[in-house]
């Protein structure tokens, strides 16, 4: 989700945060360098070219700059930039699937660069603010409940075929994991998602729905941003809703809260949920960092409820 951060000046054009510069470098390289040092010139570039003006300081997640503007006609809005990837390339088709049904609306977008026009929801009413843990994943089920309803459109990335890709890496990554319980219960997660894996699913997916991900607006008590399309199982949408917060005793009761409020087959929504912990184990055995212990609870809880 974006946020306010300490800025790196370049006059007169925009203030660059420096997080931001910092993440692209670490996470793209070269490439991340090169979006960053176009990034003025692009910013200036939309401002004409959509007749915006800018209304606030920028804000940034990982990969994302978000500047708030005003139109022409004096509504309000958001201009954000990015580098275009496979994950980047699919929100905007995801947008207009919904078209503002539960999720941000787009307002705009340039195919080629992928920078994007859309509503400005408040920021400084996130559903990461609400105290009441267990009103949140009611929140997050409910509107991936909306959001799922939606078949994918066609080209979307499919969730069958990053399964498949997960299976074949996982006797290499076994293989980088000295801990033999630790290794057992990430062999089981792949063995979950193999009796899974030839009926992938259908459904949009936003992939990356945890409390930060939801704004609240004048129009809608709260929608989705930042969508990471797939077309697959709304199985695969839980884990975020696990982690936020995390509290191994409170594993269970949202898991059962949200295949409840979804009307998931359990067993399934367990197995694609085991799926998207070994995607995460298998993320941080690439980049060489211990495996999460947190993830790993998540999979025992899991693992361990008869369904």
């Amino acid at each position: 989700m974006p946020h306010p951060a300490r800025p790196t000046t370049v006059p007169r054009v925009i203030d660059i945060p420096r997080e931001l510069a910092a993440s692209q470098e670490k996470f793209n390289g070269e490439a991340g360098r090169a979006f960053i040092a176009g990034l003025p010139q692009q910013t200036a570039r939309f401002l004409d070219h959509w007749h915006l003006s800018p209304d606030g300081p920028p804000m940034h997640g990982v990969s994302a700059l978000v500047l708030p503007v005003v139109r022409a006609d004096g509504a309000p809005a958001v201009l954000k930039l990015q580098i275009l990837d496979e994950e980047t390339e699919g929100e905007p088709v995801a947008l207009r699937v919904w078209n503002g049904d539960g999720a941000v609306r787009l307002l705009d977008h340039d195919e080629p660069t992928g920078t994007m026009l859309l509503e400005r929801l408040d920021e400084t009413r996130m559903l990461s603010h609400v105290p009441d843990v267990h009103q949140v994943v009611v929140t997050l089920a409910e509107l991936l409940a909306h959001l799922t309803s939606f078949p994918a459109p066609p080209g979307t990335r499919r969730l069958g075929d990053i399964a498949q890709g997960m299976l074949d890496q996982t006797p290499w990554a076994l293989g980088h994991i000295p801990d033999p319980e630790a290794r057992r219960l990430v062999a089981d997660c792949a063995a979950a998602v193999r009796e899974v894996v030839d009926e992938p699913g259908d459904r949009l997916l936003h992939w990356d729905l945890h409390d930060e991900n939801v704004l609240a607006s004048d129009r809608a008590p709260w929608l989705a941003i930042d969508p990471k399309p797939l077309a697959g199982d709304p199985g695969f949408e839980l884990w975020p809703a696990l982690d936020n917060r995390y509290d191994p005793d409170d594993i269970l009761w949202r898991f059962d809260a949200m295949t409840d409020i979804l009307t998931l087959d359990r067993a399934r929504a367990r197995a694609w949920t085991l799926g998207r912990l070994l995607q995460n184990t298998l993320w941080d055995i690439e980049d060489a960092r211990p495996v999460d212990q947190a993830q790993l609870e998540i999979a025992r809880r899991l693992r361990g409820r008869g369904l």
